[in-house]
This record gives structure tokens, C-alpha cells and sequence, in this order.
């Protein structure tokens, strides 16, 4: 019998009334706290006025909620026919698109800088490694509740889900990628944050930001082939095709941000000739 991980943990903490106390819902939160803190830090080190910070933090989470939920309702639409579509609304139970939120927040957090007349490259800066630090949290409550499906596996490292309330796979051994997923996400940190500021001074506002969400992104797509979603076009999943996605705008954006730069600088005006 190959070795395996035992996960026997609750997913669901407590009842209050109608609602449910979920791991996933803890961490979640938990996951924008963590994205909160070190993006308005981020972006205070680069003089910006964060003053109106709860704003920003509005539009970012609902928006990001909201395609969070719209994207895995979408791609799991099967899950809430046949009257249950009440359930949408059952943030608590878990099912939410890591990149529809990641999008959704971006959306968000453009309202936030266009409202507030500051630079939304700078946002996307300091968001960056903030949405890496709030999906590596976020995907503890992952790993408890066993939501997001891995495919089978004889490796030492597989997992088995065993409590009767699991939405894992019980009687499987399956590869933990929300696991891999966030040990990407604290890695690429690890790599890039503690050269940031150094980055930031030596690239065009923006840039820095969309390299750590495309690295993101490349690890992303690699790391789906150990998850048992679906197929949705020429054989990619849909966190697949979001992170195609990724870096497609990263591949854009990036020379138009520096031909952009470059375009800001102008030359001195010559000196007379006094000869």
C-alpha cells in the first residue's frame, strides 16, 4: 500500500442559525485581510495616499466575490439546475473561481484608482504580491475541505480525505494541488518580494506586478494537470484558460507600459554654442 496523507478534518465549524461556519469561509477572509495588509503597505512605499484604503478594499472584495461566484457557477452550472439555484448564493458552502475573483478585484481595483485619480499600474504593482499572499491563505481552507478535486496518484505526498462531512474524494489518493498551488504562490514570493522595491525603481509602473501574476499564471496552468476538472475547449480547464488569459494581457501590456516610459522621458535641450 503506498504511503498516504490522512486529511480527517471537519470542513464545516459550526452552525448559527441558518448559516454555516465553514474552514473555506475563515480562510477566505482571512486570505483578503493577509492581500490587504501588504498591498496598502506596498503601495504606501510608492507614495500613494491610501487614506481612502477602505474604499478600495470595497470594490476590490465585492467585485471580486462577485466573479468569483459568477465564473465556478458558470463552469458548474450543472451543480445548481433542477431548482437549487438558491445555492449561488451559499458563499459559505464553498465553490468560488480563484481567477474570477482575481479578475474581479482587478476591475475593482481600476474603479478604485479612477475614482480616486491615482495610478491603477501602481495598483497592479502592489497587488501583485498581495494576491499571491491572499491565495496562499485562502487555499488552507482549500486543503481542509477538500473542495477542488486532484487527480489520482501512488506518490508518497497523496492525499486521502476521510471525515464524513469531506468534500473531498473518500477511498481516493489523490495529488493535493491546492496544496502545490500554494506552495507556488509563497515560492514566487519568496523569490521576487524581497527584491521588490529594487524591481519597482528599474521597471515602468506595472510591469513588476504583472510579472508576478504571470509567473502566477504559468504554474497555474502546469498545476491543473493534477486537478480533475473538466475539460472545457481543445482539452483545457478553465483555470487553464484564465491563465492563458494571464499572460496574454501581461504579453501585451508590458511593452506598451514601457514604450509608454520611454515616451515620458524627453531630452535636455541643448546648450548654446559658445565658441
Amino acid at each position: 500500500m503506498p504511503l498516504t496523507i490522512i486529511i480527517d478534518l471537519d470542513p464545516n465549524i459550526a452552525h448559527i442559525g441558518p448559516l454555516l461556519i465553514t474552514w473555506h469561509g475563515v480562510f477566505a477572509v482571512l486570505g483578503i485581510v493577509a492581500a490587504a495588509r501588504i498591498g496598502f503597505w506596498l503601495l504606501e512605499k510608492d507614495g500613494v495616499d491610501v487614506s481612502g484604503a477602505g474604499d478600495g478594499l470595497a470594490w476590490m472584495v465585492v467585485i471580486g466575490l462577485i466573479g468569483a461566484r459568477l465564473l465556478y457557477v458558470w463552469e458548474n452550472f450543472r451543480l445548481f439546475a433542477g431548482g437549487q439555484l438558491l445555492r449561488i448564493f451559499a458563499l459559505t458552502e464553498g465553490g468560488i473561481s480563484q481567477w474570477g475573483g482575481l479578475f474581479g478585484a482587478i476591475v475593482g481595483a481600476y474603479i478604485w484608482a479612477r475614482r480616486s485619480k491615482f495610478s491603477f499600474w501602481k495598483v497592479i504593482d502592489a497587488g501583485g504580491p498581495a494576491a499571491l499572499l491572499g491565495l496562499a491563505v485562502g487555499r488552507i481552507g482549500d486543503v481542509i475541505n477538500g473542495e477542488h478535486h486532484g487527480t489520482p496518484t501512488n506518490v508518497p505526498w497523496g492525499v486521502e480525505y476521510v471525515n464524513p462531512n469531506t468534500l473531498g474524494q473518500p477511498g481516493r489518493i489523490v495529488h493535493l494541488e491546492v496544496g502545490y498551488e500554494m506552495v507556488l504562490s509563497l515560492g514566487l514570493l519568496a523569490l521576487l518580494l524581497p527584491f521588490h522595491q529594487r524591481l519597482k525603481a528599474r521597471l515602468p509602473a506595472g510591469v513588476l506586478g504583472l510579472i508576478y501574476l504571470s509567473l502566477y499564471a504559468i504554474g497555474r496552468f502546469l498545476l491543473s494537470y493534477f486537478r480533475a476538472d473538466q475539460a472545457i475547449v481543445f482539452g483545457l480547464r478553465q483555470a487553464q484558460l484564465a491563465s492563458l488569459l494571464m499572460v496574454i494581457i501581461a504579453v501585451v501590456a508590458v511593452p506598451i507600459l514601457f514604450r509608454r516610459a520611454r515616451a515620458r522621458v524627453v531630452p535636455a535641450p541643448a546648450l548654446p554654442d559658445r565658441a
